[in-house]
């Protein structure tokens, strides 16, 4: 299935008064915020990636063109550095479009300016390219494709550290709860759409605010998958901070693709020690 990466926006909210790229090229660890989405996709088997480009469009070419895959595979070195071979790699297999859709183009219309590379899929996903995620995507795509829904979106609680405060009409506080404890759900930024999607999208309009919410939602045609499990957007310096911290440390959840680093290796190590010894039966003169 094809991908669409929208990482063309400003990232106004990620500056940090020495970094200029734009967001989704933001470091954590040994690669950039989008490497790692894509990591996610393709580990599913999604490796044909198309990157709608706009702000720092060189930035990313260049991440590509110039890729080193030593920076994130193990490798042997011979011959006084002249050969490098490689246990593993990243990107080999992957297949990846770079479209300039324009400086300052909302999400919408960078969507429609790639439209002729998903018209004739029967579904695509779509990626805003800076949050991060160990939702399980074939799950997703299963509930999506056994519906008639036009798009879905996965759905996440509020990811605020700020409480709601139920004030009386005496003044007093009756109750504070966190705003991830609340009855309410917030857009996480991965998408599954149907071409029919371009048919409600006009030229200059956003995807989410004008498409789904303005004509698909009123038509009972948007599809959520409610995910209480990991989820991390980068939107600002602190967030994109913690996540390089968390990468430093090996606790990367969104690392599906890396057993040890997602936590995978060990859960599946307490698993099997929790299940105990199989049991086996002696043989003959035992």
């Amino acid at each position: 299935m094809k991908v669409v990466l929208f990482c063309g926006g400003l990232g106004m909210r990620m500056r940090d008064g020495v970094s200029s790229g734009p967001k989704p090229m933001a470091m954590v660890g040994e690669r950039p915020l989008l490497w790692h989405v894509m990591r996610y996709y393709a580990h599913y088997g999604h490796r044909d990636f198309i990157l709608c480009l706009g702000y720092g469009a060189s930035a990313v070419k260049d991440f590509f063109l110039n890729y080193d895959e030593t920076r994130s595979n193990d490798f042997v070195l011979e011959n006084g550095a002249r050969d490098v071979q490689l246990f593993s790699k990243d990107i080999s297999d992957w297949r990846v479009t770079f479209v300039d859709t324009g400086l300052n183009s909302p999400i919408g219309e960078r969507l429609r300016r790639v439209r002729r590379f998903v018209q004739d899929e029967p579904m695509f996903l779509a990626n805003y390219a800076d949050v991060l995620t160990n939702a399980p995507l074939p799950d997703m795509i299963e509930r999506f494709q056994a519906s008639s829904a036009e798009a879905a979106l996965l759905a996440v609680p509020p990811q605020s550290s700020h409480h709601v405060v139920d004030i009386g009409e005496d003044g007093l506080i009756t109750q504070v709860t966190p705003m991830r404890d609340l009855r309410q759900w917030e857009n996480g930024g991965y998408f599954i759409l149907r071409p029919g999607v371009f048919d409600v999208l006009n030229e200059g309009e956003d995807l989410v605010e004008d498409a789904i919410m303005r004509r698909l939602v009123p038509q009972r045609r948007v599809l959520a998958y409610s995910y209480k499990g990991y989820w991390s957007p980068a939107d600002t310096v602190k967030e994109r901070v913690q996540l390089d911290e968390m990468y430093h440390r090996g606790n990367c959840p969104w690392m599906i693709w890396d057993p040890e680093r997602s936590g995978a290796a060990a859960a599946t190590a307490a698993g099997t020690a929790a299940a105990g010894p199989a049991n086996v039966s002696p043989g003959p003169g035992r």
